[in-house]
């Protein structure tokens, strides 16, 4: 395996210093965001939404500038390091990862014209994009960019964004599409302030997301703010190729792989408790806990393996290559859904075994459970990822928009 630099320069400033990539999550403000996010878990959940200050402690400790371009003073962080941090946040709070995994979403904005991004990083690397491009809603062409109205769901993180990006596609997609030709789906970005949220996020789990509704009524977006969605980046840092979806969907099965080692933790926790009914053994005077506990910890130590293995292996490809192979971003899909759906399987297993206590509104396991089933159910990891997985390890053709 190649040896990737962990030790970067940091941009020009007080932030001048080495930074060791593989102990981000060592460092004072990193620990100084998670217990703030302990301490404030309850009223995220509450608010529905990562409250400013807190996503101001999330860009203090490197977030937010985990896909920014090296251009513009980021770190650029291979994921196999970026995903640990999410992972980490995750242990804590199933909403904050998730809010926290959109620091990859720079990936996104990174094909813009570098005039555009030049304007974005002007007051620094920090910044937030939010992006719900879903539905696609239709614009007109107009001179010099789109004429854009509209409104999209699923835009996580809104609230506390300073960049959001909506789906478009031009008027004539219908026409385009009877005569077999694809519509051009594309992102247009502007600043937060020019968006209005409207706060439709009433959920089961993830609640502290805010992933709101986002709209826009006859704005217009010059031609420097759009670009083709999921395009690759304009500079040459490496990060730019590593697969964009792939990343999306590594980046949300961390989250899960954090609450699974929350709930196997807090089982644990719970296991030398006091009892409900007198008599009673305790939980870990019980086989069938034992069992439970030893199964989701090896169930999650070996889904774990195999995601950071292709995270790596992924970023070893690119020092040699233009892109990774087939074989490998199918392998980044199949391990991401895979992760996701073992810590799924690994949470519902400690839900059942630490009993009835875990039925409570305010027990923490009751939340991790509900949260780790939203992300399995994301597009990028649901079931139709192992489905294409499978097909193209058969050797059959790649189904269309797969890896």
């Amino acid at each position: 395996m190649n040896q990737i630099n962990l030790l970067q320069q940091a941009p020009a400033g007080e932030d001048a210093q080495a930074v060791d990539f593989a102990t981000l999550t060592e460092q004072p403000a990193f620990l100084d965001m998670l217990g703030e996010l302990r301490a404030r878990r309850d009223e995220i959940h509450a608010k529905r939404h990562v409250p400013r200050d807190i996503v101001a402690k999330m860009k203090a400790a490197r977030i937010f500038r985990a896909s920014t371009p090296s251009k513009f003073g980021g770190d650029v962080l291979p994921p196999h390091h970026f995903l640990k941090m999410v992972e980490k946040i995750g242990e804590v709070d199933g909403s904050a990862a998730w809010v926290a995994a959109f620091g990859s979403a720079n990936t996104y904005i990174a094909a813009l014209p570098e005039e555009a991004q030049a304007m974005i990083y002007a007051d620094g690397p920090d910044q937030v994009y939010a992006g719900g491009l879903y539905p696609l809603q239709k614009a007109e062409r107009v001179d010099g960019g789109w004429q854009v109205s509209g409104r999209w769901k699923f835009a996580s993180g809104c609230m506390g964004a300073d960049w959001i990006g909506v789906g478009i596609i031009g008027s004539d997609a219908v026409t385009k599409a009877a005569e077999g030709v694809p519509p051009e789906v594309l992102m247009a970005v502007s600043p937060a302030s020019e968006v209005e949220i409207i706060e439709t996020w009433d959920v089961m789990g993830m609640q502290g997301t805010g992933s709101n509704d986002t709209s826009v009524k006859d704005k217009f977006y010059a031609d420097m703010w759009t670009c083709k969605r999921g395009a690759m980046g304009i500079f040459d840092d490496t990060l730019y190729r590593y697969p964009p979806l792939a990343y999306q969907a590594q980046v949300h099965a961390a989250c899960n792989l954090g609450l699974a080692r929350a709930a196997l933790d807090l089982a644990t926790e719970m296991s030398g408790g006091a009892k409900i009914m007198p008599g009673a053994p305790r939980l870990a005077d019980r086989a069938y806990f034992r069992t439970g506990l030893a199964q989701g910890e090896a169930k999650l130590r070996a889904a774990r393996a195999f995601y950071y293995e292709m995270a790596e292996q992924a970023w070893d490809e690119l020092q040699d290559r233009e892109a990774v192979t087939l074989e490998t971003n199918t392998l980044l899909r199949l391990s991401a859904s895979h992760a996701a759906r073992a810590s799924e399987e690994t949470i519902q297993t400690c839900f059942r075994i630490a009993g009835m206590a875990a039925i409570q509104e305010t027990h923490q396991m009751q939340r991790i459970l509900r949260d780790c089933l939203v992300v399995t159910q994301h597009a990028a990891l649901n079931d139709a990822t192992m489905e294409n997985a499978g097909a193209v390890l058969s050797g059959l053709p790649a189904p269309a928009g797969f890896p």
